[in-house]
């Protein structure tokens, strides 16, 4: 078992409370954890607590069914499980509550624990959740956190507010600045950045073991690993209409293909599952820093993940050899995929929020420029041409979460995409240059297998093309 925490909206605590729940349960064994959507910086503390790497949730980037395998079988591995929610309990992609919070908590029977910010207000509490409560009577609650509470005066009305409600109060914290975690333009500072991470889990510890009631919680979120959930299963399944015959590195021809990983401060926006499917493919990873490292020898392909290049415009700069590597390497028809950071940092340069500008890889013809506009959301795109990646005409979707724009497009761009809303005008995006797929679109390629399939394969080609060269 395991419980869902959903917020009446965003901002209300729903991080804190589930790193503090994560943090305390350490102490009883160990713990997975889950992300509703498509985020990759609330996952990143998820699993700097638990020591695990926390699973993204999100039928649009996968679908229910991939959904329901991943929790099915990475909650079966540990004693404890929990899955953070995201917005508002019933705020999901579009004008339905799909891919919400509520979505998730009733494709996967989970109770939820309703995180509420108590900050302005006292018998107001009982008509919020009552709402809340009754909105979809197939939702399970397991109970409410009163988060920012701030006397025993405020907590005696809170609690007489909520009596007649007959749900329990299973956290109480109170308002307090001693654990706080810095953001920025696209949210939390990424864990990497934090020095102090382990003193923040370690308070966090502390606090949840201070503020929720165990003694009703423990028993929701502790699994019996004696007993399988479901039957084994693959995660990363291709397809109906794209079969592949497992083994998987039956079809890459018995070899390994090397993949080159940029993982660093500037670039760490990667989904465990992509990564776990490169390796379940047959792929070594090897990872590697552009900030401070050279290209790493005997690779067959790249993969640069997003991230926030532009806070680490200078360092990167600053490693020519490696830039000047990365440069000639695709353009002798390295197959290379990059996402959002990665695909400006394969632009000529990056002009931060400054003004100033910093010299990248060179390889695309255009300047990533950093503005206050917020380009969010969900995306379908359709192919409108060949690349390492996928085959012209398929369609996926992915997510769009970034504060820059380019100043030139391509004049053959790589996608069609348009927005969730199907009314919504087309436009194009991306890039295909040389057998480099560039792209602001991020991709979960969960049950999608014959994407990373495609760029392993193309991978091996180039090896056997240029051995010896890299």
């Amino acid at each position: 078992m395991a419980v869902i925490i959903a917020g009446d909206r965003s901002g209300v605590g729903k991080t804190t409370v589930t790193l503090a729940l994560l943090a305390a349960l350490r102490q009883w064994g160990t713990v997975q954890s889950f992300k509703v959507g498509p985020d990759y910086i609330d996952p990143m503390f998820h699993t700097q607590v638990t020591g695990r790497s926390c699973r993204n949730l999100d039928p649009v980037l996968t679908s229910e069914s991939y959904v329901e395998r991943c929790f099915r079988q990475h909650r079966q591995t540990a004693d404890f499980g929990l899955v953070e929610g995201v917005m508002g309990l019933f705020d999901g992609a579009g004008s339905s509550d799909y891919a919400s919070t509520a979505h998730i908590a009733r494709l996967l029977d989970l109770p939820i624990l309703l995180v509420l910010d108590c900050s302005r207000m006292a018998r107001s509490i009982a008509a919020l959740v009552h709402g809340f409560r009754s909105f979809d009577p197939r939702l399970k609650f397991a109970g409410v956190v009163l988060n920012r509470v701030g006397s025993d005066r405020h907590l005696e009305l809170l609690q007489a507010a909520l009596e007649p409600i007959n749900l329990p109060i299973l956290g109480v914290l109170r308002r307090q600045a001693e654990i706080t975690i810095p953001d920025r333009h696209l949210g939390l500072v990424p864990t990497e950045e934090l020095p102090q991470m382990q003193e923040l889990i370690d308070r966090l510890a502390v606090l949840g073991k201070e503020s929720f009631d165990w003694g009703k919680l423990l028993p929701l979120m502790k699994g019996d690993r004696s007993q399988s959930l479901l039957a084994p299963v693959l995660l990363g399944d291709p397809a109906p209409n794209r079969p592949l015959n497992p083994p998987y590195v039956g079809n890459l021809e018995g070899q390994i293909p090397r993949i080159g990983v940029a993982r660093d401060r500037a670039f760490s926006f990667y989904y465990a599952d992509n990564l776990d499917l490169l390796e379940r493919l047959g792929a070594e990873l090897v990872y590697w820093s552009p900030l401070t490292d050279e290209l790493p020898a005997e690779v067959n392909g790249l993969y640069f993940g997003g991230g926030f290049p532009e806070m680490f415009a200078a360092e990167l700069q600053a490693n020519a050899i490696g830039r000047a590597a990365v440069r000639s390497t695709i353009v002798a028809g390295m197959p290379t995929y990059a996402e959002c950071g990665g695909l400006m940092y394969l632009s000529q340069s990056i002009m931060d929020f400054e003004g100033r500008s910093w010299e990248m890889a060179g390889i695309l013809p255009t300047v990533a420029q950093m503005g206050k506009r917020l380009t969010l959301g969900y995306r379908q795109a359709a192919a409108l041409q060949n690349s390492p990646f996928m085959q012209e005409k398929a369609i996926v979707w992915g997510h769009e979460f970034h504060r820059s724009t380019l100043t030139q497009l391509p004049k053959t761009p790589l996608y069609q995409i348009r927005g969730y809303d199907a009314t919504s005008p087309a436009t194009t995006e991306g890039w295909h240059m040389h057998q480099a797929h560039a792209s602001y679109v991020h991709l979960h390629w969960g049950d999608r297998a014959w994407m990373p399939h495609n760029f392993l394969q193309a991978c091996l080609r180039f090896g056997k093309v240029q051995p010896g060269t890299f």
